[in-house]
C-alpha cells in the first residue's frame, strides 16, 4: 500500500507539472520583417539602390509580432560581403534606431537625420545620417541584409556614434530580431 501511495503521489506531481506547462500555451510568434517593395532573397529594385541618384530611396519596411516590453526598434542595412578591393567589408548602408516600440513600419523615402518621433540615424559609409542604397560593383550579387532588432530600451548615442557603438549599446537589450535579404550589383 505504501508503494502505491508513493507512486500515486509521484504521478500527480508529474501530471500537474504537464498541466502547468500546457497553461503557458504556445510560444508567441517570432518577430517578422517584410516589405511590399522587396521580396526576401530576390533582386533589389534599382529604385532603392545607389544607381537611383543621389543615394537611392529607402523602401517601405514593415514588421509584425512585436515582443512584449519592446521600448524601441533598430534597423540595420548592411552588405556583409567583402569589397573587391579587399580593404572594406561589412559596409553599413543604414542604421536607424530609437524607432518607438509601438511603431510597426517605416514608410518609403525616410528623410535623412532625426525624425519628429525621436527616431535617429547613424552616419553610414558615405558620412551622412540616413539611407544609402545598396551599391555593389558590377559582378556577382552582394547580399544586402536588413536586420530589425526589438529592444527593451532606447539607445543613448551621440551624433558621432558608430555602428560598433550602437551594437555595444544594444548588447543585452535585444528581445528579438528578424532579417530580410536582398541581392544587388550595379550593371555599370
Amino acid at each position: 500500500m505504501r508503494k502505491f501511495l508513493i507512486c500515486a503521489t509521484m504521478l500527480v506531481s508529474v501530471t500537474s507539472g504537464f498541466a502547468q506547462d500546457n497553461k503557458k500555451g504556445p510560444p508567441p510568434p517570432p518577430l517578422m520583417v517584410m516589405s511590399p517593395d522587396l521580396k526576401d532573397g530576390a533582386e533589389l529594385p534599382v529604385k532603392y539602390s545607389c544607381s537611383n541618384a543621389p543615394s537611392g530611396v529607402s523602401p517601405h519596411i514593415q514588421w509584425t509580432n512585436t515582443p512584449p516590453n519592446t521600448q524601441s526598434f533598430a534597423l540595420l542595412l548592411h552588405d556583409p560581403e567583402p569589397h573587391p578591393r579587399g580593404s572594406i567589408y561589412d559596409i553599413t548602408h543604414w542604421f536607424i534606431y530609437n524607432i518607438p516600440g509601438n511603431v510597426t513600419e517605416l514608410p518609403e523615402g525616410v528623410p535623412n537625420g532625426d525624425l519628429p518621433n525621436g527616431t535617429k540615424q547613424l552616419k553610414g559609409i558615405r558620412g551622412f545620417a540616413g539611407y544609402f542604397g545598396p551599391c555593389a560593383p558590377p559582378g556577382p550579387n552582394h547580399h544586402y541584409t536588413y536586420q530589425l532588432f526589438a529592444l527593451d530600451t532606447k539607445l543613448d548615442l551621440g551624433p558621432e556614434a558608430t555602428r560598433a557603438d550602437a551594437e555595444k549599446a544594444m548588447d543585452g537589450h535585444i528581445l528579438a530580431s528578424a532579417e530580410l535579404v536582398e541581392l544587388f550589383h550595379r550593371t555599370q
